[in-house]
């Protein structure tokens, strides 16, 4: 018997892709003498293992190849070149309702699920309570699921992808629409899945229950294999491909005098290396602008992926295009939803600058400790002051940056109060 539940032997999936419908047509009767598309590959050349009884995640930035390569380990495609071995019965949650019928009554695409994969009637029957008990949407699973909201859907689906035993569960993303409550139920059947020899092997950008919950992890860019190996070094490299770094991450570590030598030099920006949000709240009177920014974790890298209890900077660099007394530098996280969580500012911290003049240019660095709990949240910067004693926003950048926080225990709320917990019997 093989030690192996999975495993991925040199797949390659290559597409191809047309400008134009009738390019497709011209192809498809052998009107050209040369083809009318271009190659596209999702994946090339990717192998890896999964032994049986491990949890493993698979990470990347978009367009890696992430859910491709789920698709064909559960059969959903079918690859261009090379293997997959699987050695036990898969149980898959790839897409929202996959494998459901809207006009089906929630019991009706029970059964109907059961059967695809491959059970009887009296098994299904066997395990609906559980599966019921499970999903926790009540009366509901007597309408058709075409009425249910995201967050219904993916409960029920789950629910019966994870109680009908299968020896390996495959999920892909389907986590994030649930709840908080219901995310933590299914981590632990997760955990209870690894306690029986049972294999997990899930897909997220939730890079707090990769390093929380896998055993290993395996990072995807571009189609290819970048590495495999422990989830917190696989999501220091996926931190360093988020900015575009190179996997060695020299040219990108401030501490080294790379970019932080090639910004002083005028050779290049902070900003750079971060995706800025598309649609930033940008105001002010332009007497003073943000003319970069950066976030550096502990070990002096440019990143947006910060690991909850460690040192980083926020950093803010402004220039004035007229004198202006005591500017006051700020920054502000909020929550995804938009609500204010915590920040501090130049005034509140007693480092004022008497007087900015004209063409000097001032760079503000924060340096806090990682509290608040794993998770993605929303920075905001900005220059504003007090003028003949009225508020005055020079330039303000809202909702400018995501933050992702990985944490491997969170409490409740928005921060850790870093209790030390004793417990004496009396």
């Amino acid at each position: 018997m093989s030690e192996f539940a999975i495993q991925v032997k040199n797949v390659t999936k290559k597409y191809n892709l047309y400008e134009r419908n009738r390019d497709r047509i011209i192809d498809a009767f052998g009107l050209s003498k040369k083809p009318r598309y271009k190659e596209h590959y999702a994946l090339k050349g990717v192998s890896f293992d999964v032994k049986k009884g491990e949890s493993i995640g698979i990470i990347g930035t978009n367009g890696a190849g992430k859910s491709t390569i789920l698709k064909i380990i559960t059969g959903v495609l079918n690859q261009t070149d090379g293997d997959v071995i699987i050695d036990g019965r898969i149980s898959a949650l790839l897409e929202l309702g996959a494998g459901f019928c809207e006009e089906y009554t929630g019991i009706d695409n029970i059964y109907l699920n059961g059967t695809m994969m491959g059970y009887t009637k009296e098994e299904v029957d066997a395990k609906m309570d559980d599966i019921l008990s499970f999903a926790d949407i009540g009366d509901f699973v007597y309408q058709p699921v075409k009425t249910y909201s995201s967050g219904m859907f993916v409960r029920l689906a789950f629910a019966v992808a994870i109680n009908i035993e299968p020896e390996i569960l495959i999920v892909d993303e389907a986590l994030s629409v649930g709840d908080v409550f219901f995310q933590a139920k299914c981590f632990r059947k997760f955990e209870e899945f690894k306690e029986k020899g049972k294999t997990v092997l899930f897909v997220s950008h939730d890079l707090t229950s990769i390093a929380k919950y896998c055993d290993r992890a395996i990072l995807l860019n571009k189609g290819e294999k970048m590495a495999e190996g422990s989830p917190k070094d696989m999501i220091d490299l996926y931190k360093k491909l988020l900015i575009g770094d190179s996997v060695n991450g020299v040219a990108h570590d401030v501490n080294a005098g790379g970019i932080e030598a090639a910004v002083a030099r005028g050779e290049g920006t902070w900003k750079q290396y971060f995706q800025v949000n598309p649609n930033v709240n940008e105001y002010g009177s332009h007497k003073a602008e943000i003319i970069d920014f950066a976030i550096v974790d502990g070990n002096g890298n440019l990143t947006n992926t910060i690991e909850k209890g460690t040192k980083f900077q926020i950093k803010s660099k402004v220039k004035f295009y007229e004198d202006i007394q005591f500017p006051i530098f700020t920054y502000t996280f909020k929550s995804i939803k938009g609500t204010d969580i915590t920040g501090t500012n130049t005034m509140y911290e007693n480092k004022d600058i008497p007087l900015a003049q004209k063409g000097d240019v001032y760079v503000a660095t924060f340096e806090q400790t990682m509290n608040l709990q794993g998770g993605e949240y929303l920075l905001s910067m900005s220059c504003t002051g007090y003028r003949d004693g009225q508020f005055v926003a020079y330039h303000r950048l809202y909702d400018l940056l995501s933050i992702s926080v990985i944490s491997e225990k969170n409490t409740v709320g928005f921060f850790d109060m870093n209790s030390e917990v004793t417990i004496e019997k009396c």
